[in-house]
């Protein structure tokens, strides 16, 4: 009987929605490293346990008042209550009942109280006995004050804040990943210590001439003596004893020489991994942003185009150099390879990431990140580089939404603007970035001044603007040249004089941004005011 309940509760929980939220909420408030809310509690703990702290100090001295007894109370409560919610996050009770019924009847075998209990309890141990565990646990005892004693693990409280702070859990992990260097080291430190401590208290012992009285002052003088901090307290006599001294010193910078290039090495080579999170972590803050893969000639222009619309990005690559220059720009980096399903997936292409460009000089890698990006995110939207004319279609066929050829586009502008200069000294402005210099795009609206006028008749030149092309759906256009396929329109590049605009249309103008605000504001007027009949002056 007391087995079925057992399982019914554990398949109950695993299906209840609110108790899976419920645990969810709590693991990204204590657990989640990129939550947001888990960074506000953190400065909460972190505010809480000084204050708990400063308040045992006043103690030492003073008599607590009914305040000071209410606030401490409170704190080892909220104490109490994190390191049972971290106990409960640590392993899903239910799911451990539920494997191992699914074992017994697909073995056969019976389901034995006793043996889950033990799992449960085992697997609850592990986090009890981890160190952080056991810091919590200390940091509550001191404000038992019926055993004064207990009050110095007072310590543990600020040692509590290991678990809040990043940059100290970081040094932590550090250490931890080179345990081994670390050991050895500790076990060649204890030998010296061994070592010198011995020969201090033989040669400079009071009955030799010396100024130690004790094992405990020879252990400390060569502690001191291998720190090089001496502290000039205790001092040397004996000529014996200042020749370990001397060793002792040289020993110590040894020691001091290899510990600090363990530490070194492993912050080396924990940056990477301490940049990434940072990337991770900014880019959790955005809703809207875009990812671009590749940072060469073509992935720098777009990012600096982004920069100037303050619209979020982050950049993939996997060459250092391109990425150390991404970084003395100041922008989002990650170095590791686009077309890996874990490297798009963390960089939020089904989280916040609007657009993928795949902007990479080898097509090959475009393919590859565009079939990526595509069963990541079947509905996120993917502009792709494209160098040869042949791979436009496995582009395509990959999942782009839209293709584009940087060469053949400035060599089919060339071509069409080879007979004027003014064309060509605007498309340079654009090149060269220069201010006020934009390319926008204008809608012609039904009942306008352009509405139905051939475009030889619009007089871009007067008005100080060059029309780049039109997008259009209008099926009336078809028959015009240089039409390239845009998504569900056609886009028509540089057309002829006889090409009659209709309503919808979206003219792609180059110009300054005054020309171009003054041509949009002639549009709007135009839509506003009443036709007359042809032959009628008002």
């Amino acid at each position: 009987m007391l087995t079925r309940l057992l399982v019914y509760v554990a398949y109950l929980l695993k299906t209840s929605s609110r108790y899976q939220s419920s645990k969810h909420f709590f693991y990204n408030l204590l657990e989640n490293p990129n939550n947001r809310l888990k960074s506000y509690f953190d400065v909460f703990m972190i505010g809480l346990v000084i204050l708990s702290v400063f308040l045992l100090i006043y103690e030492v001295g003073s008599k607590p008042g009914e305040l000071d007894l209410w606030y401490e109370h409170t704190i080892v409560s909220l104490f109490i209550i994190e390191y049972l919610l971290r106990l409960w996050l640590y392993s899903d009770n239910h799911k451990i009942i539920i494997d191992y019924y699914e074992q017994t009847r697909y073995l056969n075998i019976p389901f034995r109280f006793r043996h889950i209990a033990r799992l449960l309890i085992t697997k609850k141990l592990e986090y009890i006995t981890s160190p952080l565990a056991i810091i919590d646990m200390l940091a509550i005892l001191p404000s038992y004050r019926e055993l004064r004693v207990l009050r110095v693990f007072v310590i543990f409280r600020l040692a509590k804040l290991f678990r809040y702070f990043n940059s100290i859990k970081l040094f932590a992990d550090i250490l931890s990943s080179r345990r081994f260097e670390l050991y050895t080291l500790a076990i060649f430190l204890g030998f010296l210590i061994f070592i010198g401590s011995t020969a201090i208290y033989v040669f400079e012992n009071t009955n030799n001439g010396g100024h130690i009285n004790n094992l405990f002052e020879a252990f400390y003088l060569s502690i001191v003596t291998l720190a090089t901090v001496g502290y000039g307290d205790i001092a040397p006599q004996t000529t014996s004893g200042r020749l370990v001294a001397m060793v002792l010193i040289f020993f110590g910078l040894v020691f001091i020489a290899f510990f600090t290039s363990i530490i070194v090495a492993a912050f080396n080579e924990k940056m990477q991994d301490m940049r990434e999170d940072r990337t991770y972590a900014e880019l959790n803050r955005y809703k809207n942003f875009i990812i671009i893969c590749g940072f060469g000639r073509i992935g720098q222009h777009i990012a600096t185009q982004l920069e100037k619309n303050q619209q979020h990005f982050v950049i993939i690559d996997v060459n250092e150099t391109t990425i150390a220059q991404a970084r003395r720009l100041g922008y989002l980096v990650i170095q590791a390879d686009a077309s890996s399903n874990a490297v798009l997936t963390n960089a939020g292409i089904n989280q916040g990431a609007s657009a993928v460009l795949c902007t990479t000089g080898d097509d090959v890698v475009n393919v590859y990140i565009t079939l990526t990006s595509r069963h990541l995110n079947p509905h996120i939207r993917i502009i792709s580089r494209a160098n040869n004319q042949e791979n436009i279609k496995k582009l395509y066929q990959a999942g782009a939404s839209n293709v584009m050829q940087p060469f053949e586009v400035a060599g089919m502008m060339v071509a069409e603007y080879i007979g004027q200069p003014v064309a060509f000294e605007a498309l340079f402005g654009i090149l060269r970035q220069e201010k006020d210099l934009v390319m926008d795009t204008l809608c012609v609206f039904g009942g306008c001044m352009i509405d139905g006028k051939h475009i030889g008749n619009v007089n871009f030149e007067q008005k100080k603007l060059l029309l780049i092309g039109v997008i259009s759906s209008n099926p009336v256009h078809s028959n015009h040249k240089n039409s390239y396929q845009v998504s569900d329109q056609h886009f028509y590049f540089n057309p002829e004089a006889h090409f009659r605009l209709h309503e919808g249309d979206l003219l792609v103008l180059l110009g300054k941004t005054l020309s171009i605000d003054y041509f949009r504001d002639q549009i709007a007027k135009s839509r506003l005011q009443p036709h007359l009949p042809k032959g009628r002056k008002s």
